[in-house]
């Protein structure tokens, strides 16, 4: 087998169906995206006594923590909003991250400045029936999105987030509801991208567990430097990771 030969056509396709739909997206069965995700530890596994000890190198960012809380309530309102500015223009882009009730995901990129509406204009392209209602909702809990008229950046759906797809049709319905719900939900044309990003090189993409989290978070905790020793890297308490 030719890797080469079929990461240059997978590439190809995926270049050309994302020019039709106007973003780059990329299609995952569960099992393919299974596939690509990072590998936690298992549940039965137990760190060494020495995990939970704390270091004086977390001491000092426990307090360093402490202070960059302190600062910022001290800081004026054209502060703050002067902060987030200069984050905002850092946010390049955008994952969002489509589950359908039959596994199958869609990832596509936006621009954080782009509106919530503009991923609903995406799937009525690529959806198997665009003439039926759908909406789209964030858990824990389940929360309907229903302005869509926010950019990605304001719902703090930077860099990136995971939203499921339904139909929405009343209880009693003339469709069959169970052909609904087993799918496909997405057009065979675009099932067919199913895995074909992961023969590509592997790109920056960001972690399924920072996903659904805000980017409005404020960097003063690094205003205090954080001492360094000879054998232990400075971050946070090993314990807190868990």
């Amino acid at each position: 087998m030719d890797v080469d030969a079929d990461a240059q056509r997978a590439t190809d396709k995926l270049k050309a169906v994302s020019e039709a739909l106007g973003h780059e997206i990329r299609v995952f069965s569960s099992e393919n995206f299974a596939s690509q995700t990072s590998k936690l530890p298992s549940a039965d596994h137990e760190e060494d006594d020495d995990f939970y000890e704390l270091q004086p190198a977390d001491y000092y960012n426990l307090i360093s923590n402490r202070m960059g809380e302190h600062f910022k309530m001290l800081k004026t309102r054209k502060m703050r909003e002067a902060e987030l500015a200069a984050q905002r223009a850092k946010r390049t882009k955008t994952v969002m991250r489509v589950r359908f009730p039959d596994g199958y995901i869609l990832e596509a990129d936006f621009i954080p400045s782009e509106r919530i509406h503009s991923l609903v204009d995406l799937l009525l392209k690529v959806l198997a029936r665009p003439d039926l209602p759908f909406y789209l909702y964030t858990v824990p809990p389940k929360k309907r999105i229903l302005d869509t008229s926010q950019d990605f950046y304001t719902a703090g759906f930077v860099p990136g987030v995971n939203v499921h797809f339904s139909y929405d049709l009343p209880e009693v319905s003339l469709l069959n509801a169970d052909d609904l719900k087993a799918g496909p939900f997405l057009r065979e044309e675009i099932l067919s991208l199913d895995g074909l990003s992961l023969l590509l090189k592997p790109a920056s993409q960001p972690d399924d567990s920072r996903m659904n989290s805000s980017s409005l978070q404020s960097d003063a905790s690094q205003s205090v430097p954080v001492p360094t020793t000879t054998n232990k890297k400075p971050g946070r308490p090993k314990w807190l990771k868990r």
